[in-house]
């Protein structure tokens, strides 16, 4: 009776189990009543076995499911401890901003720091797109994104980079969908000091106004034919030219448009008289006959761009006064350009 009980409540069900089976050897022994009881009450405890069983590796697979989980949104970003925001500035703690992050150790910007967030995407809901297109995506977005948090061109050092992380396959399922850019230095293992934030919440109102004129003219720039030579496409050229003078008469119309304070109304507009002269040069090299013609233009006016007269009236407002290097990460003010942004 008591294999039975024990059987049915769950009470110790192999103690159960074990009892039951001494009944019947007693019974079949002494020849006693109870034979029902007894293999009624091994059947209950051996389903209590089995359900006890169930339960102890149901709670083994559980704890390893979540702990596989949080590792995964530890890796993935979104949720994750490590997730970091836009404005904020961390330190990888293997020492490197490439390869796979399971934690960051986030630090003031304004002391060295490894990385430095200016944005974050969110992937649209659907299927894992796989890993090539969503670093493709980010590639995109986090470009495009670049230059609305860090306006001033000028201010970008040339050791500087983007980096991203990016959801995984695994923290996809779990609904990770962000992409967080971040600068980073070219050497992966690199520093950075100081913050590169030049935005609205971080200008004064002609710091703001000058740099957003800039950016009409750099978006045209950035438009130029993805060709090595002139000579390969020279009607592109033509085009990409008439589009960057179409974009001299916008910035230097919103720069003689605006009140300039402190000192800056006779700087701004010496540069706007340089771009004046720098617009000639290029609806002329819009309508060169030849590469020559082109390229004599061409050159006039990319000299009058970034010239004494655009660092003079950059010094009176307090911006950046050293022109990006040729072919630097950032190709210019609120450019939407593309670049080989580092995966994380």
């Amino acid at each position: 009776m008591a294999a039975l009980v024990l059987g049915i409540l769950c009470f110790l069900p192999a103690v159960g189990l074990i009892l039951g089976v001494i009944a019947l050897v007693q019974i079949k022994r002494r020849g006693e009543r109870g034979r029902g009881l007894a293999v009624g009450g091994i059947v209950m405890s051996s389903l209590g076995v089995v359900l006890l069983a169930i339960g102890l590796l149901g709670g083994g697979a559980y704890d390893a499911w979540e702990g596989f989980k949080e590792g995964v949104r530890e890796a993935g970003g979104s949720g994750a401890p490590f997730s970091v925001k836009k404005g904020e500035c961390f330190n990888a703690q293997d020492g490197s901003l490439e390869g796979m992050a399971y934690d960051v150790d986030k630090v003031p910007c304004s002391g060295e720091h490894q990385a430095e967030v200016f944005a974050g995407v969110l992937l649209p809901d659907g299927r894992f797109p796989g890993d090539d297109a969503v670093a493709e995506k980010a590639d995109d977005r986090c470009y495009a994104l670049l230059y609305t948090y860090a306006m001033d061109s000028w201010a970008i050092p040339d050791d500087v980079d983007v980096y991203y992380f990016t959801p995984t396959r695994e923290s996809w399922a779990l609904g990770d969908r962000e992409i967080t850019c971040m600068f980073g230095n070219t050497d992966a293992k690199g520093t950075l000091t100081g913050s590169l934030r030049r935005d609205a919440s971080s200008l004064t109102a002609d710091q703001l106004a000058y740099l957003r004129a800039d950016a009409v003219l750099y978006g045209a720039l950035n438009t130029a034919p993805d060709t090595e030579n002139l000579e390969d496409d020279l009607k592109g050229d033509k085009e990409w030219a008439a589009r960057v003078a179409t974009a001299l008469k916008d910035q230097t119309g919103r720069l003689r448009a605006h009140t300039w304070q402190d000192g800056a109304e006779r700087p701004v507009s010496g540069q706007a008289d340089a771009l004046d002269r720098a617009r000639e040069e290029w609806r002329k090299a819009a309508q060169a006959a030849d590469v020559d013609a082109f390229h004599l233009h061409y050159e006039r006016g990319s000299a009058l761009l970034e010239g004494r007269a655009a660092v003079t009236a950059r010094k009176a407002l307090g911006l950046a006064t050293t022109p990006p290097s040729p072919g630097a990460e950032a190709d210019g003010d609120g450019a939407e350009g593309t670049g080989d942004g580092k995966q994380v």
